[in-house]
């Protein structure tokens, strides 16, 4: 009986994690550019879990350090990014907070860690984005330099500009 009761256990576990699992989308990321699209920086992974999406980079060329990481209000890359708009931020809470903090933007993402080859392959986990249907349509940026989760000294955790760009406009599948 218990060797039956574990097997329903375990199935259970894995159709759970199966309707989580099976909502994934590849964002594929370029170098910023005035017009067009420019050279490709690699893709991120965007999946489902109970603990909220999990941004998976697979992207090389880029300086090593931490970088700025957030969602944008448009789907749009174009002048150099600029066209991606503000932070995502649909309770117009109009505050850089951090991905951790549910009065900022909820398009704060953790901070994204490119090694000194300059690859970034560490997942982070977005734990207020529940749902990848919330965010399509919206764009997913890096920016030069890092950021400190706050207003101060300088607006939007002073990433400065915009490096590299990605339209999340596939419909969730895997």
């Amino acid at each position: 009986m218990k060797i039956i009761q574990g097997a329903v256990f375990l199935t259970s576990l894995m159709i759970a994690f199966a309707s989580y699992a099976d909502q994934e989308i590849s964002v594929p990321m370029s170098f910023t550019v005035e017009k067009g699209t420019g050279k490709s920086a690699g893709t991120v992974e965007i999946s489902s879990s109970k603990y909220g999406l999990l941004f998976t980079p697979h992207l090389k060329g880029l300086t090593p350090g931490l970088h700025g990481f957030h969602i944008h209000e448009a789907d749009s890359c174009q002048n150099n990014g600029m066209a991606a708009g503000g932070h995502f931020d649909p309770y117009k809470t109009g505050k850089h907070l951090g991905p951790f903090n549910d009065k900022g933007h909820l398009g704060d993402l953790p901070i994204l860690v490119v090694d000194a080859n300059g690859e970034a392959t560490t997942p982070v986990l977005a734990p207020r984005l529940k749902h990848i249907e919330d965010i399509r349509h919206r764009s997913l940026m890096i920016h030069e330099g890092g950021d400190n989760y706050s207003d101060e000294p300088a607006k939007l955790g002073g990433g400065g500009g915009r490096m590299i760009c990605g339209l999340i406009t596939q419909t969730a599948s895997k």
